[in-house]
């Protein structure tokens, strides 16, 4: 009898065992069901997909941004919404420090209606480089500019005007913005008659022509996401937002929307299910 007992009990922690090494396999594997940015995850087709659409609808390839610096930014506009940290989840602007400072850089867009708002100039930190910015900080008194993402916060009126706060939501990439003062606000020596040569530089704000200066902080203040993006490796490399395996709050509806059987075949449902 003892041992018939003891062969029970053997057979039940043997697949007691079994099991929890199966379910703890399965929440290993739960964060790759998720469009991540990297290239060889599968599920990430139906994230580009989406990002593509958008980028195409709103014509931004014309106005000189790239569409990975945009499916960059809409990344992590979308772990934004998902953390519930947008006050203001209609909008998203980029700017994109890969570019030429005689280019029009800055991108406000509407994502709600699919309109580029504002594309304009916008100033990177004096020590970040001349014409092109090469170099990023989190430092004070560096005079760089920060990289990443950062949600728009409270106005002001400073030494440079009308500004803007931001907080920076990436730790040790741009979490001291509000700290070293980095705001936008209107300046000088930011303006088309510029262009020709090299736009002025800040001590690491991104600044922008006082003629617009009014108009893009009244529409992107108060809790909007805010992205600096360049294809520093760096950055791309140490950003945990860029990284981060989710489900997009914009593929959700995609596939609540669609009938069952239609959600099934959906690439979208895929990403779902993983």
């Amino acid at each position: 009898m003892k041992k018939v007992v003891f062969a029970v009990a053997v057979c039940v922690c043997a697949f007691t065992s079994i099991a929890f090494t199966s379910a703890h396999r399965a929440n290993d594997n739960d964060g790759k069901k998720f469009p991540s940015l990297l290239p060889d995850n599968a599920n990430a087709v139906p994230a580009r997909r989406l990002s593509d659409s958008i980028y195409t609808r709103l014509g931004l390839d014309s106005n000189g941004l790239s569409r990975e610096a945009f499916f960059k930014a809409y990344k992590g506009y979308q772990y934004l919404l998902e953390k519930g940290q947008l006050a203001k989840p209609d909008l998203l602007s980029i700017v994109d420090m890969s570019q030429s400072s005689t280019k029009k850089r800055l991108y406000v867009i509407d994502i709600a209606h699919s309109r580029v708002l504002f594309n304009t100039y916008v100033s990177h930190g004096r020590n970040s480089g001349g014409e092109y910015a090469t170099s990023f900080s989190n430092l004070n008194s560096s005079h760089k500019s920060s990289l990443g993402f950062m949600i728009t916060a409270e106005t002001y009126t400073g030494k440079a005007g009308y500004s803007m706060r931001f907080d920076g939501m990436e730790k040790g990439i741009n979490d001291n913005v509000r700290m070293r003062d980095i705001v936008m606000h209107g300046s000088t020596y930011v303006n088309a008659s510029r262009c020709e040569s090299a736009m002025g530089r800040s001590y690491g704000c991104p600044a922008v022509s006082y003629s617009e200066h009014k108009d893009i902080i009244n529409t992107i203040k108060g809790g909007s996401c805010f992205f600096i993006y360049h294809n520093d490796n760096w950055y791309q490399r140490s950003s945990k937002i860029l990284n981060a395996n989710f489900m997009w709050p914009a593929l959700k509806p995609a596939i609540a929307q669609q009938p069952i059987a239609a959600q099934e075949a959906s690439p979208l449902a895929d990403a779902a299910k993983g």
